[in-house]
């Protein structure tokens, strides 16, 4: 039998150990530079990875995503005709088309789910990173903004709606003709840079960020 090489021992202070979010790995908490890497030993997911101006770049883009998010919603999303009739319809008349009956609780969700959830997270890190990326103390509640930032990135499924979207256009294709709208363009560049943004953001230099600016 060959020797193994002994395992250092992990720091008994449970602030000083950061587990992997894939396969909850122990491992010792470190610093790394802007631009560097850390990631996990067994599993190989990066842990942190700090870019510089990260926070400024996330804000721009959650600016952004919310401009486009506005034209999501009021510009008309697709033109459909069939049989000389034409009918425009925009991403808030396709909420409200199941706002009666039975139907209602599917308004609420489709609402919550493409809209407000993703609204409510972009806002919430422009509050949570607009103080820090100017140099100052972390908003007041910001560990708990950001807390909920992070409990709300799953039920975001605006890039789950536009997969939806062109699923349902490929099958009305051969029926009717179908134009797509400013909203619809604007959905996908909304998808396109809220992926940019979750790529960019490191969640572990945020919350340590957090942790070092907040006011003594």
């Amino acid at each position: 039998m060959t020797a193994q090489p002994p395992v250092a021992a992990l720091p008994a202070n449970p602030e000083e150990l950061l587990a992997c979010p894939a396969c909850d790995a122990l491992m010792r908490d470190s610093d790394v530079a802007p631009g560097e890497t850390a990631s996990c030993p067994r599993c190989h997911r990066v842990i942190e990875a700090p870019r510089p101006l990260a926070m400024t770049r996330i804000i721009m883009l959650a600016a952004a995503a919310l401009i486009l998010m506005i034209g999501a919603i009021f510009f008309p999303f697709l033109e459909m005709g069939a049989a000389g009739i034409t009918r425009r319809s925009s991403l808030l008349d396709t909420v409200m088309a199941f706002s009666g009956g039975l139907t209602e609780p599917l308004t609420i969700a489709m609402a919550a789910l493409i809209v407000i959830l993703p609204v409510t997270r972009f806002v919430t890190l422009i509050y949570v990173l607009g103080p820090m990326a100017l140099g100052w103390h972390p908003a007041r509640y910001a560990n708990r903004a950001f807390r909920l930032a992070e409990t709300l990135r799953p039920w975001a499924m605006a890039e789950v709606f536009i997969v939806g979207v062109a699923v349902a256009l490929v099958k009305v294709a051969g029926l009717a003709r179908i134009s797509l709208g400013p909203a619809f363009w604007a959905f996908v560049a909304l998808v396109i840079v809220t992926v940019l943004k979750d790529n960019l953001m490191s969640r572990v230099t945020v919350w340590k960020t957090l942790e070092q600016r907040r006011p003594s």
